[in-house]
């Protein structure tokens, strides 16, 4: 118990007040169904090829079929883009080759591929590397050591002269996204100039007079 002296005499000056533990600050949403540990105290949880992940990137949910919104939206964005994709076949099985085309509809096609270039070609990507950095915490302080640490650096006791991060498996994705959008897009340009050639290849069928395929008899 400290002491302090005023003049001939000492004077108690109580206990000494001790520090409690510093607590995990919990924060809730406003519908109380999702609860949201402090990173700073946190557990790390393990990442796809065995690394720990970030625990800037832990989230405990209350309920076990809530789906991250950044997955879904990912998700979504790949739904949408083979939906318009699929619209173009029966586009172009209605659609003659040498049919006249008007003003407008030559503006709402070329809207159309255009919304749809810029939906393969920015959304699904940005929306990629979004959901793999905020969600799976794939950025450049995540190394990549795969199972077993076979892809360890040298610098961290492994064999690996490169050191590897998810960022690089992030990018790699989204190159690959780039790639399969671009080879379909040429093929669906080359079906669908080639749309007339496949109908002249296919022999008509030669009917009656009541509408009834004539058979050659052997």
């Amino acid at each position: 118990m400290p002491r302090v002296a005023v003049g001939d005499r000492t004077r108690d000056l109580g206990p000494t007040p001790v520090a409690e533990p510093r607590r995990a600050r919990r924060s809730r949403c406003a519908s109380g169904a999702r609860v949201v540990l402090n990173h700073r105290t946190s557990p790390p949880l393990r990442g796809l090829l065995g690394r720990a992940r970030s625990p800037w990137a832990v989230r405990l949910v209350s309920s076990p079929t809530e789906v991250p919104t950044q997955v879904v939206a990912f998700v979504a964005s790949v739904l949408v883009a083979l939906a318009l994709v699929v619209l173009i076949v029966p586009m172009a099985k209605r659609r003659p080759v040498g049919t006249p085309l008007s003003w407008g509809e030559s503006m709402v096609a070329s809207v159309y591929v255009f919304f749809l270039m810029f939906w393969c070609y920015g959304m699904i990507p940005h929306l990629w590397l979004t959901w793999t950095s905020n969600e799976l915490g794939w950025r450049p302080d995540n190394l990549l050591v795969g199972p077993g640490g076979i892809l360890k650096a040298q610098k961290s006791g492994g064999w690996n002269p490169i050191t590897l991060n998810y960022q690089v498996l992030r990018d790699i994705g989204a190159v690959l996204i780039y790639v399969i959008f671009l080879g379909l897009n040429m093929y669906l340009f080359a079906w669908w100039q080639n749309r007339g050639k496949r109908a002249a290849s296919v022999p008509a069928v030669v009917t009656s007079d009541y509408g009834r395929p004539l058979v050659k008899k052997s």
